[in-house]
């Protein structure tokens, strides 16, 4: 039988990384697939580069439209990123009947049903295992593995950068932005990071788990999204001491009223798998009713990782390209027609507990005040340490930390309740305010 043949738009890292498992495990591919797979077709701008590491049996274009006009070509795999003109090629190679493999996380969590709707309509698969997680397969274990269950909630480290930070900044006890350089410097983080460090990236990946885990469109414009730019190595060290360690987690829960879709530093209990997470690893919980918690460990990023999820995506439409669309998994594990109208929740209607810690005027009665307005909101504390502020940070006299863990409440209500206590003349600085959550 003819091998299926690929087209292959962008040649870097994650393209070079797929050419190299196809060559290096055709044999053992072609087993499991049924029908060999090969890469026929290259288009990226730097050709010699492209020349130099398909060699010469494959055809190099600069135009990734001559690849998705080529009558030959089954499957187009889009490696080029973005929102723009890769969301034009894709749409075109769904036109053109070609099947689509992407890593392209923010064009799906953005675009995504604008889509799958085009690929639902002219009856060809759109397969993007490698948008989330890199070489975890978390896309299939929630689209199949998991597809008894009613997913309760979905939490995950999904930014390699950022767990790289915040991993160096609790071990040496440095600051963000001193290890921002040491990441840059290491290849861990771009020169521009701002999609990582601000949570951006992550807010991606949560957004197409969300529509898997709870069968709802995309909705990237709706996800709460915070970065990890402004943590101190005072609070990771007051964490520590509690029993916590923050992580930069992408969160998303099944509400009565709605879905909650945000990404924000989160303290995690020491004693939870997720919370060892170290370096640039990847790690995603999921709860389901019938299983219960699954932990989903390995890495996120780089060329083999990745490929290795491109290339089970092929795989998959090789197996099921003379399939009606009946018999294929749908791309957001629900039926088309069966997807769920439940809103995300706006911010303020999020429940969870939080860290707190207030630097205060270091005097008799400001510790009963504070305590007295968080009881006022109705918000239980569950934990509390009080340090002299020059323990971690260098100030002297006067002053100290009220560190407060609490119980869980709704964000609408925190914020209230921080508006009175930032109010008094006793609270000498921004109260920090870190989200709590226990992941049991």
């Amino acid at each position: 039988m003819k091998n299926i043949q690929v087209g292959l738009l962008g040649i870097g890292t994650v393209g070079s990384g797929v050419f190299a498992v196809l060559q290096r495990n055709f044999d053992e591919i072609q087993r499991r697939a049924g029908r060999g797979i090969e890469i026929a077709m290259v288009a990226d701008l730097d050709t010699a580069r492209a020349k130099s590491i398909v060699g010469d049996k494959v055809s190099v274009v600069n135009d990734a439209r001559a690849v998705i006009a080529n009558p030959e070509i089954d499957i187009v795999i889009e490696l080029i990123g973005g929102y723009g003109i890769a969301k034009a090629l894709v749409l075109e190679a769904i036109a053109a009947g070609k099947h689509v493999v992407t890593a392209n996380k923010a064009l799906l969590a953005v675009h995504g049903s604008e889509i799958f709707q085009a690929a639902q309509a002219k009856g060809v698969m759109v397969m993007f295992e490698a948008s989330v997680a890199g070489g975890i397969p978390i896309i299939k274990a929630l689209r199949e593995g998991l597809t008894a269950n009613r997913i309760q909630w979905i939490a995950g480290i999904i930014n390699g950068t950022t767990n790289f930070i915040l991993s160096e900044m609790r071990d040496k006890g440095l600051d963000f932005s001193v290890v921002l350089k040491e990441a840059q410097r290491l290849g861990y983080a771009e020169a521009d990071p701002t999609f990582d460090i601000e949570g951006v990236d992550a807010a991606h990946k949560a957004t197409i788990m969300a529509s898997i885990g709870f069968g709802i469109p995309v909705q990237f414009d709706k996800a709460h999204v915070e970065g990890i730019t402004a943590l101190t190595a005072t609070d990771i060290k007051y964490a520590e001491q509690l029993g916590y360690r923050i992580k930069l987690l992408g969160i998303t829960k099944r509400r009565e009223s709605g879905i909650e879709l945000r990404v924000h530093p989160t303290l995690i209990p020491t004693k939870r798998l997720i919370a060892n997470v170290e370096g640039a690893m990847n790690a995603v919980v999921v709860n389901g009713d019938a299983v219960g918690t699954t932990l989903y460990y390995g890495k996120g990023a780089g060329a083999e990782p990745t490929a290795s999820a491109v290339i089970a995506d092929l795989v998959d439409i090789t197996r099921l390209a003379n399939a009606t669309s009946v018999q294929r998994v749908p791309a957001l594990a629900f039926q088309p027609g069966s997807m769920s109208a439940m809103p995300i929740l706006p911010m303020s209607d999020v429940i969870t507990s939080y860290y707190l810690r207030l630097r205060v005027k270091d005097e008799a009665g400001v510790l009963a005040q504070v305590t007295g307005l968080i009881a006022g909101a109705g918000i239980s504390i569950d934990a509390m340490l009080q340090r002299e502020a020059d323990e971690v940070s260098g100030e002297q006299g006067g002053q100290t930390d009220l560190i407060i863990l609490t119980h869980d409440t709704t964000e609408g209500t925190m914020n209230a309740a921080l508006a009175k206590m930032q109010a008094l003349p006793t609270v000498l600085a921004p109260i920090v305010r870190i989200r709590k959550e226990e992941l049991a």
